[in-house]
């Protein structure tokens, strides 16, 4: 069996694309983890904000969270919607360029696109920091832990789509089936002990703090939150992943998604709140995530804890998931378009769009190695994208109910811009609050990436100007080219690549490049009496032989030049150059050889024009044991 075979699944022919369609189970860990994972660390980022203020931060936490819910449940009515309205996919993009223009929707995209890329570097690095809060003696290799993680869920999304539901769907399932029941047993205990529940392990001490909380403090610990809200789009982005009836099972899985991460936040909250559980420095020895401190604190540290934390662990490093469903899907619409390269519109051998998955892993990788895999360094990054992506889609769906029109459409267009409104003042909060801290970062590389798909564009749409013929064929050249075949000597290579030229032209020349105090007297003698001799007795055309000096032993320089002076001499005249080339049984004997035949090919290709055709002749070893 091939490797490829063994590692990414046999090759799917296009019309099994609809076997590999989800249904709700499957599409709530494939298009939710983002969301649903959040939790483990949407809290968490809001308490580190709090962290100065000790004991008394825990005191904003439940009113922080309730203002991030209702912001949530505005979005999920909008997107809802916004299934409905496109149901072949109405990412922010889509809607976007669609409803308020080409550069709208190309400002959704780059928002977008960067926050699947903080998504997949901020999901991981979460995930092994759970892994480290358990086993602290793996501190010291959390970027290997990280880079690891990545390529995995890389090698699991190249097998396809159904396969990454079926391998991410138990970890989902588990993640909030344990961590609803820690939530529970900790509810439990708030009522039977007056909202001052005794913690099974306590957690560390929290200090009084400096001070009391800013209206500045509580914007950035606000902003750092919304990191839970990342993901939701996810959903409508991928409508076309979903089997028949595909808007109401994309509607019921976002409908699943929210609801459960509703209920953990909340449960997170006013757990933490009760139990006096607050973010620790993630650099420091010792470190202990919110999530991990909850559990212990609830159910203390045996089984039901590590049972728990792993499926965290598997879970926040798996919520990339929703990136490698979002960000190709993504990248191929932008492609279909001509703002990115046409292969991001391809799909591999398994259905999928492999260049877009292997670019968000070099991306994610990237991130991921130069802020060390902290989830702290990430955080200030994130969430802009996604507020970004959510305005412009909001205010697009305004303006397509507003075209649209009827009785339905006024209620829907309130809900809309309900949403617009409310994720546009996030969005300036984040931006605010974040801007020192890195968001800044973000706000540099989306005019960059909006440059970039300019610049794509602009290349497309020259070469489509260059290319297009909208006249009849031209048969006004039609002779036979002036062909060229660069030999090193006379020998079973050389022979072949002549016989070929041949073929082509009656005039074909053969080049040798003397490199130095080298003697062609030998070469003259030898095609005389090898080439001359036997073509004279035929009715085929004499090829000549030029022989060129190089007294500085260069090789394509000299060919080079004769071949413009050719295209001097002949104004007419298609030249083509034959290149004889070595073709080796194994790839490790490429490196025996000089491979001068790859560099003359990259030379004539760079340094060539139209009437310049360059063909490869190659002679192919044989293999012997």
């Amino acid at each position: 069996m091939p490797i490829l075979d063994y590692l990414l699944g046999k090759r799917l022919a296009s019309s099994e694309e609809e076997g590999q369609k989800i249904g709700v189970w499957a599409g709530v860990p494939i298009l939710g983890l983002d969301g649903l994972s959040s939790s483990a660390y949407g809290p968490e980022a809001a308490l580190s904000v709090l962290l100065p203020l000790g004991v008394l931060g825990l005191t904003y936490m439940v009113p922080i969270t309730l203002i991030i819910l209702a912001l949530l449940t505005i979005l999920y009515f909008s997107y809802r919607q916004t299934i409905a309205a496109y149901p072949t996919g109405g990412g922010s993009y889509t809607v976007a360029k669609e409803n308020l223009g080409v550069g709208a929707g190309l400002l959704a995209a780059a928002a977008l696109m960067l926050d699947f890329i903080l998504n997949v570097a901020v999901g991981i690095s979460a995930g092994i920091g759970a892994l480290v809060s358990a086993i602290p003696s793996l501190h010291s290799y959390t970027l290997t832990l990280c880079l690891v993680v990545l390529g995995v869920i890389t090698l699991v999304n190249l097998r396809g789509t159904r396969e990454s539901g079926t391998v991410f769907g138990l970890p989902t399932y588990l993640f909030v089936g344990s961590l609803l029941v820690a939530l529970t047993i900790g509810i439990i205990n708030m009522l039977l002990h007056a909202g001052h529940p005794v913690p099974v392990v306590a957690p560390p001490a929290l200090s009084q703090g400096v001070g009391a909380a800013s209206a500045w403090l509580l914007m950035r610990s606000f902003a750092s939150g919304c990191t839970a809200m990342t993901g939701v789009e996810a959903v409508s982005n991928g409508v076309n992943a979903f089997a028949q009836p595909a808007v109401r099972n994309a509607e019921r899985t976002l409908t699943a998604i929210v609801v459960i991460l509703a209920v953990l936040l909340l449960g997170i909250a006013f757990l933490s709140h009760a139990y006096g559980i607050g973010a620790m420095d993630q650099e420091k020895a010792g470190y202990q995530s919110v999530i991990s401190q909850l559990v212990a604190a609830v159910a203390g540290r045996g089984l039901f804890y590590y049972i728990t934390i792993g499926s965290v662990l598997v879970v926040l490093s798996l919520s990339a998931n929703t990136s490698y469903a979002g960000f190709p899907r993504l990248c191929r619409l932008i492609a279909q378009d001509s703002y990115l390269p046409h292969a991001f519109a391809s799909q591999g051998r398994r259905l999928v769009y492999t260049v877009g998955i292997l670019f968000l892993t070099l991306l994610s990788g990237l991130l991921l190695i130069i802020f060390g895999g902290i989830t702290d360094r990430l955080i200030p990054l994130f969430a802009v994208g996604a507020f970004g992506a959510f305005t412009l889609s909001q205010a697009g769906m305004v303006m397509h109910w507003r075209r649209v029109g009827g009785a339905k459409s006024a209620p829907a267009m309130l809900v809309n811009a309900v949403g617009a409104t409310a994720t546009a003042l996030a969005l300036a909060v984040i931006l605010v609050a974040k801007f020192v801290d890195g968001a800044w970062i973000t706000i540099l590389l989306i005019p960059l990436m909006l440059l970039l798909f300019i610049r794509v564009k602009r290349h497309y749409t020259d070469v489509s100007r260059q290319i297009t013929c909208s006249r009849p064929f031209d048969v006004s050249h039609n002779e036979p080219p002036l062909v060229i075949v660069p030999i090193k000597g006379w020998d079973m290579i050389s022979e072949r690549a002549l016989q070929f030229a041949l073929q082509l032209s009656p005039d074909v020349i053969a080049v040798h490049v003397c490199l130095g105090a080298e003697d062609n007297h030998a070469l003259r003698t030898e095609w005389e009496e090898k080439v001359e001799g036997p073509i004279k007795g035929t009715s085929l055309p004499l090829p000549r032989l030029m022989i060129i000096n190089s007294p500085y032993r260069q090789l394509l320089k000299p060919l080079l030049s004769y071949i413009e002076q050719l295209k001097r001499e002949y104004t007419t005249r298609t030249i083509a150059v034959v290149v004889p080339d070595l073709v080796e049984a194994h790839w490790y004997e490429y490196l025996l050889h000089n491979q001068r035949a790859a560099w003359l090919k990259a030379d004539l290709f760079l340094h060539g024009e139209q009437r310049v055709v360059v063909i490869n002749v190659p002679w192919y070893l044989e293999e012997h044991g």
